[in-house]
């Protein structure tokens, strides 16, 4: 099953997102992101549904939560950036 991560450099900043996007209905887990796509930073990650990763990436801009990159993750393991 395909899924979406979007990925923070911090862990507070993962949190609040996890927080305001399930209080207003979104759903969403927070979870460390994978080893592969670790840049810099703690490495934690929202696991979203890519139905909504779009609005979800609107709603935490809108709210003043910095997020990193966003990546859509295949079954098999292949990951691709997603285009911001």
């Amino acid at each position: 099953m395909k899924y979406c991560l979007v990925t923070f450099r911090t862990v507070t900043p993962a949190q609040q997102a996890e927080s305001l996007l399930r209080r207003n209905g979104y759903s969403c887990s927070l979870q460390r992101t994978p080893r592969r796509l670790e840049e810099q930073g703690c490495g934690y990650s929202l696991r979203v549904n890519c139905d909504t990763v779009y609005a979800c990436l609107d709603f935490l801009e809108t709210h003043g939560v910095a997020y990193k990159k966003a990546y859509s993750v295949e079954r098999n393991g292949v990951i691709e950036e997603l285009l911001l």
